[in-house]
This record gives C-alpha cells, structure tokens and sequence, in this order.
C-alpha cells in the first residue's frame, strides 16, 4: 500500500542468554498511532530500537516507503526520517532548548568555532510555534518542566524532518492535562502524515490516542487489531495468553501469623504515594506491576537505601526510625536487591566472606581479630544448607552461575539472622532449574516463619508463590487480592489502573 511507512518482517535479536525477539513482524501506515503493547520483556523496545539503529537485527529485514534498508546506528535512522523519543529523556540540562534541539548541527557563523545563536533561536521558534509551543527556545533545559521536556524531543525528532517517530512511554511521568497537551500533539502530527509508534503500559490510553495495536508476548508478535473494535480486555488477554505453569502452584501453607512490618502513607516524590500495607510472618507477599510501578522504590524505601518525604514503619508493631541499611539491619530486615551483582554481592571476594558480609560484627573476637575458623563454620553451613554449587569457600563469587550467586545471597541475609526478606526480582537471569531452586527456598523460609515480600515482572512467578499480591502503578498502590481470587488478567487491569483505586478486600491492608 502507498501509506506504508515501514514493514519489519522475520526480526530476530538474542542476547547473552536471552532470545529477546523471535520472528516478530510490524508495520506502521503513514498518518497512523500505532500503539505497541505487552508485558515488561515483551521486545517492545528492543523491536523500536532495531528500527532506530540502536540495536542490530540478527536476521530479517526492513521495509522504509517500499525500499529495504539496513540502519546500522541512530545517525543513519535519522538521516532516514526515523527517530526514537525514549523513556529516559536525553536532554542536557546546561544547554538552552535551541542548542538541544539542533546539538551537533548548530548553524555557525563565519568564523567556524562560534555557533550563529540567533539563528539556531529562530529556527528553534519556528519549530515550536508550528507545534503550538509557548517555550522561548532560549531556555535552560534545566528549567523545563518534566512535562514539557518530551515536547522538546518531539521539535527535536521534527528538526529532522522524521516521518517516524517513536514514543517509548511518553506519558509516564505526565499528569492528566499535561497528557492531554501530549495527545494534541501527537493529534497535530498525525494529520501531517507522519507515522507515531506508541509504546505505553497504561492500556486506557489507547482508546484515545491509538488508530492500531500490536501486542507482544515473550518476544514474538500476537496479533495487530483496530484500537477502537477491540476491548481492554482481549489486549490483556493477549498479552497474559501464555500457559502459566505445568505443575501445581506452589503458596506456601499457613501463610499470615502476626503483623512483623507495617508501613503507613510512605511517600517520596512522584515515585511513591501514599503506600501502605502490612506484612505478616510465614507469609510472602508478592508485589506486581509494570515498570515505573514503584515496586523497587518501596523496597529500597522500606531498607533505607533512599530517603523518605513522609510515612512510617513499624516492625513488630513498635515504630522504627531507618535512615539507612544498616538501620534496616539492625531492625532484622534484608533486601535482595534486582542487580544482585552491584548491589548484593562483592564479586571479587570468596563465597565465605560474601555469605558472613552482613554479619560481620558477629565473628569478630577479642582486639577486633576476624574468628575465621566461625565464618568458615557458618558458610559452610549455608553452601549446605541452600544447595550453593561451588568447588569451595574460597571460590570467587564472580565465578558461580546466576542462581548460584542468588543463594549466597539468601545465605548473606539469614546469616544477618533477619526475620523480614525482601527479594527484588530474585529469579532474573538465572535458568528454569535453578529458578525451581529459588522457589524451593522461598518456601522454605515461609514455613520457617520468615516474611517474606517477593517483587516480580513476571506474572506466572507471582501467581505460582504469592498468599497475597498487591499492584501497583505510577508509584500507589491500585489493587489487592488473595491468592485465591488472583488471575494474570486481574493483576493486569489493577497494573495499568491510573490513580488509587483499590480491590475491596484491601480492608486487610492495615494489619487485619
């Protein structure tokens, strides 16, 4: 067809252990929004970002206004018509608006080394008064607001004369009217003929802004359907569709003695509002949501890792000031951290040193002197008693397996004799065996009485270990629900809910 902008056909990607992309295909029509939907880890982006020149394909090919073509970096893309906005803004904040939009094409004067500053303001004018912009082009981009900063991505793109344009989660940080001005934008291009893919998590959207929808699923293409004919429903539907799991789920039983952490109205920013919920021992309460949820912010809150504007926490019902991990220690609280490399691990010292790391204090004697023959006692006992693969306990961390890794660790924490684990996303990067092993584990520290809250990306996870799931987005909590009543598509509604709205039996948030 004469309106079609681009065509991806057979796109395959894989990286170091992963397949992120397998066979997907995609088209955009010239004067289209074509959202692209699916859960964290779909290839949403990665297929975006092959297109963009960012990431290249491995196989397949591209289509742009009939033509193949290959786009081997961001520049050759450009000079195409096709440019990304991403998530993480690239703006930088010491320059003007004007110097960012045309940075590295600035018009010169004659002397070469000056850059012709009223005519890069003009051009920058003239861009942002044919989007409707009131933005003096003289502006540090420091002083924009979050709001306004995609606009200026957008002259940006339009700078280029791109006739596709790429929005990755362009509303993320946007309030409802500031979203409003977006869509009218992206209206306004429309109707130039320049072909929008949209990339968003928050499924209500699309009824508004969207022409298509493509939805993706562990890496492959689903399906391609008319935004206005097809229900919210059937979108998560086939995003979720996949079969959850062979074996039987795995909650563990007796979940939910007493209340051993509280928390109450935490908030911090835009990331966390008013986020509260309650934890009790034997139980594992997972936490769901899309990325940008806040799920991460609450653990690294609850830990100390950063600073709080308001809330409080209590453990074992007495009111706990932390200020910072080692306050969340002392209050018998772990975090297993999603980049268990940078954050959890010391990958150049040996598995016993990283299993008696948190507990340090414990094994000193007598003039400070390390009771080394103590540490190698107690991590032994945890190479044994979590299965930790290693030919000894001197072996360097850096040279176990992803899950190997994980149990040191768990080891670390239980070594801390810590009653309240936190695990961020404690399967990532490690294979199906050793995930089995993980899960194992989880169990067993329920049934020991440990609480436990576990935060996952994926679904199945959540559903096959949780006694409650709670669901956030864009930083509150939008849904709670049992174990019981939890389905992948009910998780999915709460995940993609704007605002505070909440599962009735949440009554049993607060300590119940």
């Amino acid at each position: 067809m004469d309106d079609v902008l681009v065509v991806m056909e057979g796109i395959d990607k894989s990286f170091p252990g992963v397949h992120a992309l397998d066979q997907v295909r995609f088209e955009l029509r010239a004067g289209e929004v074509h959202a692209l939907v699916g859960e964290n880890g779909a290839g949403k982006s990665t297929l975006m970002k092959i297109l963009a020149g960012i990431y290249p394909k491995d196989s397949g090919r591209i289509l742009y206004k009939g033509r193949e073509v290959d786009v081997p970096d961001p520049r050759s893309a450009q000079q195409l018509g096709i440019s990304m906005i991403h998530q993480e803004l690239n703006l930088m904040p010491h320059l003007t608006l004007a110097q960012n939009v045309y940075i590295g094409r600035e018009p010169r004067q004659s002397l070469r080394f000056l850059l012709n500053e009223r005519q890069i303001n003009a051009q920058t004018r003239a861009l942002f008064d044919s989007m409707h912009l009131k933005l003096d082009p003289r502006t540090k981009a420091s002083d924009l607001t979050v709001a306004r900063q995609p606009m200026v991505e957008i002259a940006k793109a339009l700078s280029f004369d791109s006739q596709v344009l790429i929005m990755d989660e362009p509303t993320a940080a946007l309030t409802e009217a500031e979203i409003e001005e977006l869509f009218r934008i992206i209206r306004q291009l429309r109707s130039r003929g320049v072909g929008i893919v949209y990339i968003s998590h928050r499924l209500e959207e699309l009824k508004h802004i969207a022409d298509r929808i493509t939805v993706m699923r562990d890496g492959r293409y689903v399906d391609t359907v008319d935004a206005q004919e097809v229900s919210i429903d059937r979108i998560i539907s086939m995003m979720v569709g996949r079969a959850i799991y062979e074996s039987a789920p795995e909650v563990p039983e007796n979940g939910g003695g007493e209340v051993v952490l509280e928390v109450r109205n935490l908030n911090r920013g835009n990331a966390l509002k008013d986020v509260s919920f309650s934890l009790k021992r034997g139980e594992i309460l997972g936490f769901a949501g899309l990325m940008g949820a806040g799920r991460t912010e609450v653990a690294r809150a609850i830990f100390g890792a950063d600073p709080l504007d308001s809330g409080e926490i209590y453990v074992a019902g007495k009111r706990v000031d932390i200020r910072n991990p080692r306050d969340a220690v002392r209050c018998g609280i772990g975090y297993l951290s999603e980049d268990r490399k940078r954050y959890g691990l010391a990958l150049g010292m040996n598995v016993e040193a990283n299993v008696v790391l948190a507990a340090f204090q414990k094994f000193l004697g007598l003039a400070g002197i390390v009771n080394s023959s103590k540490t190698r006692v107690t991590a032994q006992h945890y190479v044994e008693a979590l299965a930790i693969k290693t030919p000894g306990l001197q072996q360097r961390v850096k040279n176990l397996s992803g899950g190997n890794q994980q149990k040191v660790v768990i080891g670390k924490w239980l070594t801390a004799d810590t009653d309240i684990l936190i695990f961020d996303e404690p399967t990532r990067g490690i294979d199906v065996g050793a995930k089995s092993e993980i899960y194992r584990l989880l169990n067993d520290l329920a049934h020991q009485g440990k609480a436990i809250i576990m935060i996952s990306s994926e679904l199945p996870e959540i559903l096959r270990m949780s006694h409650r799931i709670i669901v956030m987005c864009e930083g509150r909590i939008t849904g709670e629900v049992s174990a019981g009543e939890a389905t992948q598509e009910v998780i999915m509604k709460f995940a993609t809910q704007r605002g505070g709205i909440v599962a009735e039996n949440q009554s049993s948030t607060n300590g119940s």
